[in-house]
């Protein structure tokens, strides 16, 4: 039974990769996660990082992360088609154990500009991710898997989100990222026991678990509430690294747990230190975890028939909803402007459930929205 590997998320930017030097120094790091389409504004990745992409590749041990897909935008675009055409290349450069993607639709007017948001859980938004899906795997020919999001704009909503992300990942026989710091706001947020959301998830499905920090906000809305934001600039709390002794032992074909952190939220030695002491927290959990685990059969995570992909699937009308839900929460000036306009709006008495969203939770959708229409990555 293949040990978990204790992993770190490495990119193109210099905090980040300074961080990581003491670790490789010592040579902890057991594997990486790259997050490929994160240089689209770079002409040309430097020779000394593909040589680090390559050695993990060469060792089976590179994992590769997506951003700017937009899994369930309700229409074909061609930056999707260009996003496919570039994964197979760089699938050609570098050897991926798998290849991972975000959950939801991406706001903002093109694909390096907005933030992932939920979407109706319906029978066209699953037909949508499923075609999603195996044009990934195609393109890939690797394990394709999903991460679970840290918003939701009602419990409902993380009552049903496991399943929904099931049943995306059936046709592909994929797996799940269980992002355990995504989690802990979605058990903040909506105030819900850890043990009653657990067990709402496939955790067969679970192969790559995330843990990171990230921020508080004060609600406007509803005094004295705060939410939890996955902003991943800040250490991790101590709440997650529970998180994560509670549930390595119930994901039987984990294979990697991923520190993550921005390089903005790494900028000072205190802060670089601290990573370090993250890193070797998590590592000495996964240690002692990888000695007391049960063997069992392996899952490949690949397709197990051969995928039947046809034309592209498309609802137009839930395209034309996301962009003007993207307009609303990116324009609009206060929380109650926001509800207005959704109540004038085509998602108003719809599969959105605009009627029963959580009020802080879209006051948090807004501020989400605004801060990241001007770059994922600014």
């Amino acid at each position: 039974m293949p040990k978990i590997l204790s992993s770190v998320a490495c990119n193109l930017e210099a905090d980040i990769l300074g961080a990581c030097i003491p670790l490789w120094e010592e040579a902890r790091i057991e594997a990486i996660e790259w997050s490929f389409d994160a240089l689209f504004n770079v002409e040309e990745i430097p020779a000394w990082f593909r040589e680090l992409l390559t050695a993990f590749s060469k060792e089976k041990r590179l994992i590769g992360h997506g951003i700017f897909f937009s899994l369930f935008s309700g229409k074909w675009l061609p930056e999707q088609q260009q996003w496919l055409n570039k994964l197979q290349q760089t699938c050609t450069e570098f050897q991926f154990d798998h290849i991972t993607e975000h959950f939801g639709f991406m706001t903002g007017k093109d694909f390096h500009q907005g933030a992932p948001l939920n979407i109706p859980y319906t029978t066209s938004t699953l037909a949508i991710g499923r075609d999603r899906l195996q044009r990934i795997q195609e393109a890939c020919q690797c394990p394709v898997g999903l991460e679970n999001l840290a918003f939701s704009y009602s419990l409902d909503e993380v009552k049903r989100h496991g399943t929904f992300l099931d049943q995306l990942l059936e046709p592909v026989n994929g797996f799940i990222i269980l992002d355990l710091h995504n989690l802990w706001c979605q058990l903040h947020n909506f105030s819900i026991p850890f043990e009653e959301v657990i067990d709402l998830y496939p955790l067969h499905r679970v192969r790559e678990i995330h843990i990171s920090g990230g921020s508080w906000d004060d609600s406007e809305v509803e005094a004295g509430r705060t939410i939890r934001r996955d902003t991943h600039d800040n250490a991790v709390p101590a709440a997650v690294f529970q998180l994560l002794e509670m549930t390595i032992s119930r994901c039987p074909h984990l294979q990697y747990v991923v520190l993550e952190q921005l390089g903005t939220g790494l900028l000072t030695p205190e802060s670089k230190q601290q990573f370090y002491q993250d890193f070797g927290r998590m590592e000495s959990i996964v240690s002692e975890k990888n000695l007391s685990r049960t063997p069992h059969s392996t899952c490949s995570f690949l397709p197990q028939a051969p995928l039947q992909k046809g034309g592209v699937t498309e609802d137009l009308f839930l395209y034309q909803q996301q962009r003007e839900l993207s307009a609303i929460l990116e324009s609009a000036p206060s929380y109650e402007d926001a509800r207005r306009l959704l109540a004038q709006s085509s998602l108003a008495h719809s599969d959105w459930k605009i009627e029963n969203w959580d009020p802080a939770m879209v006051e948090t959708a807004i501020k989400i929205a605004q801060k990241w229409k001007q770059g994922w990555l600014t």
